[in-house]
């Protein structure tokens, strides 16, 4: 495991979705105690930190990316005790803990918003983006929602419009107003006092806004991408020019970094953007006076992962993102698993893991995807997911990533999840997978990871190093990877024919 300031370069982070870990308390939800019973199984695996989503305290209208109390333990997850008790249990086998910080909204049911919203003039009035509406009535610009219809929403109190992003229960806090910057400051502080190691910082280029509030320009069917929503939302027919990703922004990056650096604190940055991507992340990661890494979302698409596009991939981010530092990952909490998106068997998983954590950035692997996880099939009525309800059936939503970990194939206690019936069904299909099935069978994918991992940290070029020379030959992915007079070259056939003197799914490594 990599230690001191610059750990977070060349780490490996485990992504644990806590309601769906481990249930300690018998109500079907994983919790916070939960987290802390199996980091022995996350230790198993070698992973430098573990990044847990949302557990803060929470309507969960969108299951913890909407916050009423930054400082406080939903008791769906347990108390601040538990919280004490996990960081304990991590740092004492050598892992990190980085927190979900969703600074960009709030609940509407945070104290902040339900003073904002009371008058004109309260002393939180402009801590929330607010604005009279056109003339005719109608929104004040044409800024969408990620999650469907316009991005605004009217109060009758204040006969005005506040702006949403995501869903009307998630009010845009005023990056414009210093206060609201200094009040998430002292968040990221006291969290720092709580022991965290590191921030995933959500959707991190959505902080401001234009202040004029101007229009965005449409795109022609030809641009648009469905990187950030999916293809049958309408959010893809705009341009995103005003309603996010302002240069404003690296203003206040560069505020949170100092108070990361106060305490060694390393972060990630979510960006959601399908236009400037990568000139964002070299913005935002560049030097030492912002974030340390961007989470990409390049290998999360549903594109095959072919050589070609490996290569393609990091070409680009030579071209737009030479000095940005990427974390990647191919599977998350918002997306179909990869060994489904891109119809993988064993073999091939175990190729992509080991390709995965040889390439130059950090890494992120998500919860379940060390047994292979294919993603589940959930029928409409049991969908949790507001996004998938609302674009059902076009997008299912995210509900079919989100089953619960599965740890005892054999155990008639819902895999060893939960002694009640969990918030989501278990796929059968999943027991066979579980980490009882595959822990001691040697050429098992959970094996793999851990291999590939530990090999990752053997060789510090795989962590830190130069990476050079790649390219595709059919289906064989070829790259070099460097550090200290020490070299590794790799060779990979991500195909099921044999190519390039390589078997089907065969990973080549040699050292230099």
């Amino acid at each position: 495991m990599t230690t001191g300031t610059d750990w977070w370069k060349g780490a490996v982070i485990y992504q644990i979705y806590p309601r769906s870990f481990q249930d300690s308390t018998g109500d079907g939800r994983g919790d916070l105690a939960g987290i802390a019973r199996r980091l022995d199984h996350v230790a198993s695996l070698g992973v430098d930190a573990v990044w847990i989503s949302p557990f803060f305290t929470s309507p969960m209208k969108d299951f913890g990316y909407d916050v009423s109390d930054y400082r406080g333990i939903d008791p769906l997850f347990g108390s601040m005790d538990d919280f004490d008790a996990l960081i304990a249990r991590a740092h004492q086998l050598g892992i990190k803990v980085i927190i979900d910080l969703v600074l960009s909204h709030t609940s509407d049911q945070h104290p902040w918003f339900q003073e904002s919203k009371s008058s004109k003039d309260n002393p939180k009035a402009d801590w929330y983006v607010w604005a009279d509406p056109r003339p005719d009535g109608t929104a004040p610009t044409n800024w969408l929602s990620i999650f469907g219809g316009s991005g605004w929403q009217w109060n009758p109190k204040r006969e005005q419009y506040y702006l949403h992003n995501f869903l009307k229960e998630q009010p845009d806090l005023n990056f414009h107003n210093p206060d609201v910057q200094d009040a998430l400051l002292d968040v990221v502080r006291f969290w720092q006092g709580k022991g965290v190691d590191g921030l995933r910082l959500d959707t991190i280029n959505f902080y401001t806004h234009d202040a004029q509030l101007r229009d965005n320009p449409g795109l022609p069917p030809e641009l648009r991408r469905s990187d950030t929503a999916p293809a049958v939302n309408p959010y893809n027919h705009q341009s995103h020019k005003y309603d996010k990703s302002q240069p404003e922004n690296l203003i206040f990056l560069e505020k949170l970094r100092a108070v990361m650096d106060q305490h060694g604190t390393a972060a990630v940055g979510e960006i959601g953007d399908s236009e400037r991507a990568w000139e964002l992340l070299e913005e935002y990661t560049k030097g030492d006076k912002r974030v340390q890494m961007s989470y990409v979302f390049d290998f999360l698409s549903g594109d095959d992962l072919s050589a070609q596009r490996i290569v393609d991939v990091f070409a680009e981010k030579a071209a737009r993102a030479p000095d940005g530092w990427p974390c990647w990952a191919f599977s998350n909490h918002d997306v179909v698993r990869h060994v489904t998106r891109w119809n993988l068997n064993e073999a091939a998983a175990k190729a992509y893991a080991t390709v995965l954590m040889c390439l130059k950035g950090s890494v992120c692997i998500y919860q379940g995807e060390e047994l292979g996880l294919p993603e589940a099939d959930i029928a409409f009525e049991d969908l949790q997911d507001p996004y998938g309800i609302e674009f059902w059936p076009e997008f299912k939503g995210r509900d079919g990533c989100r089953t619960p970990m599965v740890w005892d194939g054999g155990s008639n206690d819902h895999s060893g999840f939960s002694s009640a019936q969990p918030w989501l069904p278990i796929p059968p299909e999943h027991r066979q997978l579980a980490v009882s099935e595959q822990d001691h069978v040697a050429g098992s994918l959970l094996n793999h990871y851990r291999w590939a991992i530990g090999l990752r940290h053997k060789h510090p070029a795989l962590r830190v190093g130069d990476q050079t020379g790649m390219r595709a030959d059919g289906p064989v992915l070829s790259f070099t990877r460097a550090a200290d007079g020490a070299s590794l070259s790799i060779r990979a056939n991500l195909s099921g024919e044999a190519a390039g003197g390589l078997e089907p799914w065969q990973v080549e490594i040699i050292e230099g």
